[in-house]
């Protein structure tokens, strides 16, 4: 059978089978929804290239996606459909991979989303896509009254707050609808926070204890201001202890430099008229190597393998705040995984922890070498100052009785 025969018999059989089994409760969920879904499908796949069977696959399971809401409840819906597609397909002598495609995207659309194939993100975007558009207060009252006719005790505010929970979990897979539909459906999601937010507020008892009415407020809006404040205020601390430490650690390079140039440049070369000092100045040279050592260890950067895997993102593995995770990776790659975490706020917060946490991290290897430098310096010193002190007792001793006369009478 020819492509476009069966594409008409497809929208001719769902149209039949919406108009045979009407149901006034189908506010949203109808014939009207169905065809504006192909519609998207339609304009969404115009702008990728896909092989014929899946173009099929995408638009019959556009039509197909909704019709099990004619004949059970809503949680089962998707698989009804399916059964309804099959039985369908079954009539035409359809091909068993092509069915199997079609009952896939389909299934796609269940929640949560799965989204392994561009036909089922494709499917998946134009089922949602008036979350991204100016219809998206109407559409969203209707399926509201939709569940109310359908015995749902939900009032419209709880409603709201579910909603605004949906789209806050909810992403747009294609590009296209990304840079399409992202910008109004933030918009969208604003104006349902604020509603919800006064709805909340209408809520709180005139009578209430004014420390409960204030912890509901805070619940909508303080509160969150406040973890934002911490976080950035705890970032911007371990950002200045971490910009103290290479301070110190450069403040013992530079010392411990100049004291090396002054044992090698003038010291060295009083040893064979004053050998005494040989002890003392190579145990002085040691703890200044030393020092230095574990001062460039303790600033010397480390850097990750900068690159990430669309899997890393969805399990929410990668850091994309610290630039050790992304530097290898192209803006396309990094510009599409900041949106999805972006869009998702646990993730967002999960990485500002994480960011936070790694400083931390950094922070205390810093110190405890820095710790280990300065114990190292200070004890060195101390024992080179004593060694110096006997040696130049024992040369002044031995000076004295004969023992021993420098060529000039001075150790330097």
């Amino acid at each position: 059978m020819e492509v476009n025969d069966l594409k008409k018999l497809t929208a001719a059989y769902v149209t039949k089978l919406f108009n045979d089994n009407e149901q006034p409760g189908l506010v949203y969920h109808n014939l009207e929804h169905t065809k504006a879904v192909v519609e998207r499908t339609e304009e969404i796949a115009a702008h990728y290239y896909l092989g014929e069977p899946d173009q099929l696959a995408v638009y019959i399971a556009a039509w197909f996606h909704d019709t099990g809401y004619l004949v059970t409840d809503p949680p089962h819906h998707e698989e009804k459909s399916v059964e309804l597609m099959k039985e369908f397909m079954s009539t035409q002598d359809a091909d068993a991979t092509l069915i199997q495609r079609i009952a896939e995207c389909i299934m796609a659309t269940k929640i949560p989303h799965h989204h392994e194939q561009l036909a089922e993100q494709i499917i998946c975007d134009a089922d949602t896509y008036h979350f991204g558009t100016k219809e998206f207060k109407d559409s969203n009252k209707k399926v509201w009254e939709e569940f109310g006719l359908r015995g749902s005790r939900c009032t419209e505010e709880e409603w709201n707050a579910k909603t605004l929970e949906m789209m806050q979990e909810h992403k747009f897979y294609t590009k296209y609808c990304q840079d399409l539909l992202d910008e109004r459906k933030q918009k969208n999601m604003k104006k349902l926070k604020k509603k919800t937010e006064v709805e909340v507020e209408n809520e709180v008892d005139e009578t209430m204890p004014v420390s409960l009415s204030s912890m509901e407020k805070d619940k909508t809006g303080l509160m969150s201001k406040g973890i934002q404040t911490m976080l950035r205020l705890t970032s911007e601390n371990h950002l200045k202890l971490s910009d103290m430490a290479d301070r110190k650690a450069n403040i013992l390079i530079s010392v411990n430099a100049i004291i090396i140039s002054v044992i090698l440049g003038v010291l060295f070369r009083k040893l064979e008229e004053v050998p005494y000092y040989t002890i003392p100045t190579i145990l002085f040279l040691a703890v200044a190597v030393t020092t230095i050592v574990l001062s460039i260890m303790a600033t010397r950067p480390m850097v990750s393998g900068g690159t990430f895997t669309e899997q890393d993102i969805l399990d929410k593995k990668t850091n994309l705040l610290f630039f050790g995770n992304f530097h290898r990776a192209t803006f396309e790659q990094y510009n599409v995984a900041m949106k999805d975490m972006m869009r998702d706020t646990d993730y967002l917060y999960d990485s500002l922890l994480r960011d936070i946490h790694t400083l931390g991290t950094v922070l205390g290897r810093k110190y405890r070498l820095l710790r280990l430098a300065y114990n190292i310096f200070m004890i060195g010193i101390v024992l080179t100052v004593i060694a110096f002190g006997i040696a130049v007792f024992f040369f002044h001793g031995n000076s004295t009785t004969g023992t021993i006369t420098p060529g000039n009478g001075s150790p330097f």
